[in-house]
């Protein structure tokens, strides 16, 4: 499987996102955010965490306009598979591939944590690999993690089911991490093909890093 891990200015997981997939024995090419095309055998498209351009307007807005982008927005459409974390759910939400908007944590300060999150549906390939109420448990590392969507966009990710991942105790009783709407962690488009989520399972794929749950998660892009 052939993995291409977008890098911006500010990027700073390009290489653990290059760590982890390369460990599940995938291909991973860097590519930096002025190139114009993807590699034309890219099977997953991975933009992954950090702080892209300094975070200096709103997480995520001035990487949207990469040169990069016209082709991901090409590749998405086309039904290519785009994962994005942390920064890079907050690249895909500012790019309008994904529904919704980042705010600042209610709480006003750096989220940096292990926390555990509720799988609410897997109907899809990002989750395949687990249940529908399993618990996992992955670092989360946001300042601008607040997922906003109107009541109305709330109603339409519920009923397709593009609501991936909730914020949860241990037992998987739904709580409050960041003030996120009904304590999104991640969620997906209709089209189910570009997954967006806070948390970084590229972060938790071995025991020596504290915990493994992150591999069930990225494995269902293998299948």
């Amino acid at each position: 499987m052939n993995v291409t891990v977008l890098q911006f200015p500010g990027t700073n997981c390009e290489y653990d996102t290059k760590y982890a997939f390369e460990k599940l024995g995938c291909n991973v090419t860097i590519l930096w955010h002025k190139e114009t095309k993807l590699p034309e055998n890219t099977d997953l498209l991975v933009i992954p965490g950090g702080f892209s351009y300094g975070d200096y307007l709103r997480s995520g807005a001035i990487a949207r306009f990469a040169n990069i982008m016209d082709s991901v927005q090409t590749y998405a459409k086309n039904g290519g598979k785009v994962l994005g974390i942390c920064n890079g759910f907050q690249i895909l939400l500012e790019a309008g591939l994904l529904p919704g908007a980042m705010k600042r944590n209610s709480s006003l300060h750096f989220i940096s944590k292990y926390h555990h999150l509720k799988v609410i549906n897997n109907d899809n390939t990002f989750l395949q690999e687990l249940n529908i109420g399993d618990v996992v448990n992955i670092p989360v590392a946001h300042h601008d993690g607040n997922y906003y969507i109107d009541e109305e966009g709330l109603k339409q990710l519920e009923a397709n089911n593009q609501i991936l991942l909730k914020y949860c105790t241990s037992e998987g009783e739904i709580t409050n991490l960041n003030g996120s709407v009904s304590q999104i962690a991640g969620i997906c488009n209709k089209e189910k093909n570009v997954f967006g989520l806070m948390p970084h399972p590229e972060r938790a794929i071995e025991e020596l890093l504290g915990c493994d749950d992150g591999v069930k998660m990225l494995q269902g892009f293998l299948k």
